[in-house]
């Protein structure tokens, strides 16, 4: 129940700084705008920066970056990583409760 009213509630991360002008959502920054907030990018922030690529960056499917059709994919971005956590959390309790029904 909690982690649906979450995916519920996830588009206001989405609207509230659009509405407000604000910019990104606080802590999903990438090197460069922490480059213009603090000044400078940590080495160790720049090194793990190019490991990772989002799968679906900026929550938007290509051709979907703009208009009503953003929301959408970022609520459909959710709905996604929501269910992977709900898929992986729900695994991880099967293989623990299987080890420890065994035991």
């Amino acid at each position: 129940m909690g982690i649906a009213i979450l995916i519920i509630l996830s588009p206001i991360g989405l609207i509230l700084p659009e509405l407000l002008k604000a910019g990104g959502a606080w802590g999903e920054w990438g090197a460069d705008e922490i480059e213009k907030i603090a000044g400078y990018v940590p080495h160790g922030l720049k090194k793990l920066s190019e490991l990772w690529k989002a799968p679906i960056p900026d929550y938007a499917f290509s051709g979907w970056d703009k208009g009503v059709k953003s929301y959408i994919g970022y609520i459909f971005s959710g709905i996604i990583g929501a269910a992977l956590v709900i898929g992986v959390s729900m695994l991880i309790g099967k293989i623990f409760a299987g080890k420890n029904g065994n035991s």
